[in-house]
């Protein structure tokens, strides 16, 4: 259970620098350069991981269970993971509505995932394990709008790499009006997914015309 702790403490403690201490971080950075501060993150937070892994490992071979989770509660943790990857995915993808809705969708994952596994931990490492994320992905979350708001970035408004939801669906892809009916409906469609980025959009109706001209 030492090693366990010993993991999320390094691992978590890691990822909480901009949560408590912003301004160290950020003179850390500015002294010692970017690539220092990220090669010092990247060891503490392996380190961490393979301590939290190997400390679960260690504390399931004697286990404390501390209550047995009716049935209902699997079905609930299954439906709940399902956002959760949803929006660990949409960390990750360019340009989509979903993080230019919250602005942070992996923390909010790591939130969801993290709630849902509560309810099926049996046991007290399980517990500490995902009661530990929860915490750290409230406080990150609650850290990571008071930096927008400092910035003045409201939910909901555009950052640099992802416009407004209502942007995405209002913005024009290509010139509808140039192309025949068929392509017409495939830009219409381009248009108002969210995650289409226009360039690609456009590419890809230049492909259906190019293929539409061979046959």
């Amino acid at each position: 259970m030492a090693l366990l702790i010993l993991g999320l403490v390094l691992f978590l403690g890691v990822h909480s620098v901009r949560v408590f201490a912003e301004g160290a971080r950020t003179r850390f950075i500015a002294q010692r350069g970017e690539n220092v501060w990220k090669g010092m993150y990247s060891v503490l937070s392996i380190l961490g991981f393979v301590l939290l892994i190997y400390g679960y490992g260690l504390a399931r071979q004697q286990p404390v269970v501390l209550w047995t989770p009716p049935t209902w509660t699997r079905h609930l943790a299954a439906l709940l993971t399902l956002p959760a990857f949803v929006l660990l995915v949409a960390a990750y993808v360019p340009g989509n509505g979903i993080k230019a809705r919250v602005h942070h969708p992996m923390v909010l994952g790591v939130k969801v995932w993290a709630l849902a596994h509560l309810f099926v931990g049996r046991t007290l490492a399980a517990e500490i394990v995902f009661a530990a994320f929860l915490v750290w992905a409230v406080l990150s979350f609650r850290a990571a709008r008071a930096r927008d708001r400092a910035a003045g970035r409201a939910v909901g408004a555009a950052t640099p790499d992802v416009g407004t939801w209502s942007d995405r669906v209002q913005r024009p892809v290509v010139d509808r009006r140039a192309l025949p009916g068929g392509v017409q409906r495939f830009a219409t469609r381009a248009a108002l997914v969210p995650a289409a980025p226009p360039a690609a959009a456009d590419r890809l109706v230049r492909l259906d015309v190019t293929v539409l001209r061979r046959r």
